[in-house]
Order: structure tokens, then sequence, then C-alpha cells
């Protein structure tokens, strides 16, 4: 999940516009052992932002070897528990129905489901949860680990395992480097897929890589990981060189945050939606 206004602003730019496709570089040697794509989806209603106070529910991953080759997924619902009924805004969105997380673990187990996977895999040890190998979470936006992680672990009243934090790879950065390093444009802050500080969506980093359309439902946690998987797996056939690059604070705090999990309802609230500009339905 990560959607934004930024993102469908460029979608008619990004479709008449021609990308030829260079010689490909040699794949560069990649520091990490593995790559782990995460993408959650997260409860929401119609006019809030990143501010709102997000449940999980539906939390994919998908495991990454050093060839950046899909080893294994990991996938489950989550329950939310502060509001447990999802808004048909949020259905329609992600897809997600109330009968599959009414039927979900809640977050703190699916935590241990996820620490299991990882230790399954020889990522983590199983007693002391340290890394056994050099991993690299990687998520569309820095939104999933940024801001739904830690919203969540708070709500949950669980600290945030040490195995995820750390710094992540934003693909949507690390796309748009890879663009900018294709030409020096007079205008530093301007190049032919519009302004630099632009982000593209899933889609569109697919159209700019040469790789066919959207595999799946958009959306859809497992969906959306599979897609960014290939989007991380083609960055490196070109000559990425595959690193975190957006900082991760495991101890921000949002206005709504009281003590001890509690949300504060009356720190929080719904903004008027302009039906003109469906990007504010968000």
């Amino acid at each position: 999940m990560g959607y934004t206004r930024r993102s469908r602003s460029l979608k008619k730019q990004i479709g008449s516009l021609p990308f030829p496709q260079p010689p490909l570089p040699l794949r560069a040697k990649q520091y990490y052992d593995a790559f782990l794509v995460l993408d959650v989806e997260a409860t929401c209603q119609q006019g809030t932002d990143f501010n709102f106070p997000n449940e999980i529910i539906d939390r994919t991953k998908d495991l990454q070897a050093t060839q950046l080759e899909v080893v294994a997924e990991f996938r489950s619902f989550v329950k939310p528990t502060w509001r447990p009924v999802l808004s048909k805004f949020c259905t329609d969105l992600t897809g997600i129905t109330q009968e599959q997380v009414d039927a979900a673990p809640p977050f703190p187990s699916v935590l241990a489901s996820v620490q299991d996977f990882m230790v399954e895999h020889g990522l983590i040890d199983g007693d002391t949860g340290e890394r056994l190998v050099r991993f690299c979470w990687c998520s569309d936006g820095p939104f999933d680990i940024r801001d739904f992680v830690v919203k969540q672990c708070f709500i949950s009243k669980v600290p945030m395992p040490g195995w995820i934090q750390g710094d992540v790879l934003d693909v949507r950065t690390a796309i748009l480097n890879w663009l900018h390093s294709r030409e020096q444009p007079k205008d530093s802050s301007v190049t032919k897929y519009g302004p630099r500080r632009r982000t593209l969506n899933i889609t569109a980093q697919l159209k700019v890589l040469g790789l066919s359309g959207f595999e799946g439902r958009q959306h859809s946690g497992i969906d959306d990981s599979r897609n960014i998987a290939r989007i991380v797996a083609e960055l490196a056939r070109r000559g990425t060189s595959l690193h975190p690059n957006t900082v991760i604070h495991p101890n921000r705090r949002w206005q709504w945050m009281g003590r001890h999990g509690q949300i504060l309802d009356d720190h929080w609230t719904v903004k008027n939606v302009d039906d003109t500009k469906p990007w504010q339905k968000l």
C-alpha cells in the first residue's frame, strides 16, 4: 500500500512517453544476501491521509535470495482491534472482506508467524532474533514500515522487533535515482519524466523498466509484493546496487497516540473530500 497524489498525476505523462531500452550494464554485485519485499494493506477511511491510525489487515512478504529470484512467500490477513469493522472504501480499495479479517489472527500472532518464517529460512536466530545473514527490507515507498508497522506496534502494545528495525530500500526512490542517472538535464529539478521529486506507482515503475504490466490486483498485498519483487530484480539486472535509502524511526509518534497504545479519537479527523479530486480519496 502506498498510493499518493503524485503517482496518479504522472499517469498520463508516463503513458505517452517512449522509454528506449539501452544495452544493459553488467549486473552489479549486491552487498546483501537477501531482499525482503514487504507490502501491507491497512484500514482506511475516505478523506483520511497517512496521519490516520491505520491498522494492518494484510501482511505479505516475498523473500529474494542473492540471485534475485523469489524463493519464499509469507502472507496473512490480520484482525484489526481498534476499528474492527472495515469501511466500504477500504474493502473496495484492497479487495479484503470483513469475513477475511474476522477470521484472521491479531497482529502479535502474525508478527510471531513472520518471525518463525524468518527463522525457518535462516535469516535470524530463533533464540535471539539476531540477523544471521545480510538482508535488506524493500517496499514501494517508505509507508509500509515507516508508518504502518510502527503504528501497529504501538496500537498492539508490542515492541518493534530488532529484525525489522533499521533503514529500508524505498523502491520508488531507487527507481527515480535510476531514471535521473540516465540523463543530465540543464535544469536539475526537471527531467523528461517530470519534476525530480515526483514518484511513480508500481504500474509506472514497471513501464519505465520495460516490463510487462501489473500482474494481479493492485492494492492486494500478495500481488503488490510480487510486482515490487520484479522491479527490484530488474533494477539489479540493470546494474543498480541495491541498498537502504530511507531511515525508519521505531519510536516515531503521531498526535493521536496516547499512553500504552491508547488512541485519542479527538486527535485525528476525516477531511472534506472533493469528488473532482479523486486523489483525496485515499
